[in-house]
């Protein structure tokens, strides 16, 4: 596990100093990677045993990985094969992730007389630790009984789902409860300069929602007028949710729908491979840091 640790983040760290901080050997490092190299040349699978991985690990995640996500899983499994080789499989046996749509995410109502705060974030979608930003927003769900509002607070360190709330309209109530969800799930502290972004909705611009915000010591930060890539990173969030699991269901009810998000949030937070962390989910790349933080500091 350690020696996994060391090579997942070379390029962040030299190797030396996480070997000296892991209490690890250089030397045992490279001979741990050579003795990878030499397991990776003897096992070969055939292409029909090597198909029924794929189908495994893309059963698991309900088709939502297309080849890259399901190659990397596969060698995190202990499965050595080359990426274009599971390319080529997944094409010949038409095993591909859902199909990408455009989803035209329409929630946001800015035409009121409400405070608006400044762009404090101004689309830095980095963070070098838990809770220093989170952003916020929320979408609908269309269901036989009527829409379902899906509101979120996502840490811009991990990406990590942190707060959640849905109901069946979408007034400032739907926001406040992901807000105090999250507040209440991470318990940041009040000092720690907390930044949370979002759109310039009624709902997040409304009084009780900045109450929250000043209550919890934390600076509100609002998109420009129309530009929905100043929150690019909900909006992506929300994309992944319809295409990888909405997409095509129809729900009878609202519970089944949010049964629905909610294991999709789940999976998302604990599973999913995530690109920006250097593909391990919002969960493992937070338990990496705090091991490596706790090494450190000893």
């Amino acid at each position: 596990m350690r020696y996994a640790f060391i090579l997942r983040n070379k390029l962040v760290w030299p190797i030396c100093v996480q070997c000296r901080v892991l209490e690890v050997s250089v030397s045992g490092y490279h001979q741990h990677q050579a003795r990878r190299r030499k397991i990776a040349t003897r096992r070969h699978l055939s292409d029909e045993a090597l198909l029924v991985h794929i189908r495994a690990v893309y059963a698991a995640n309900r088709g939502a990985y297309g080849w890259p996500r399901i190659w990397r899983q596969l060698r995190a499994e202990g499965v050595r094969v080359g990426k274009r080789r599971v390319q080529r499989l997944m094409q010949q046996n038409a095993i591909q992730a859902r199909g990408k749509r455009r989803f035209r995410i329409a929630t946001t109502d800015s035409r009121h007389n409400l405070p608006i705060a400044a762009n404090v974030l101004d689309r830095n979608f980095t963070a070098s630790a838990p809770n220093q930003a989170w952003v916020g927003d929320f979408t609908y769900i269309a269901t036989d009984e009527g829409w379902l509002f899906l509101a979120v607070v996502i840490d811009l360190f991990s990406r990590k789902v942190v707060g959640w709330s849905m109901r069946p309209d979408m007034q400032c109530d739907l926001v406040v409860d992901a807000l105090e969800m999250a507040w209440f799930q991470r318990n940041p502290s009040k000092q720690a300069g907390l930044i949370f972004h979002s759109d310039r909705g009624s709902q997040y611009a409304s009084e009780d929602f900045r109450k929250v915000l000043e209550h919890c010591s934390i600076t509100p930060s609002m998109s420009r007028k129309g530009n929905c890539w100043d929150n690019a990173c909900s909006e992506t969030l929300f994309g992944s949710l319809k295409v990888e699991r909405l997409y095509g269901q129809r729900f009878e009810t609202i519970r089944e729908a949010k049964d629905e998000v909610i294991a999709w949030l789940l999976w998302y937070n604990q599973t999913r491979m995530h690109s920006t962390l250097d593909y391990v989910s919002p969960i493992e790349f937070e338990k990496d840091w705090e091991e490596a933080a706790i090494k450190i500091a000893a």
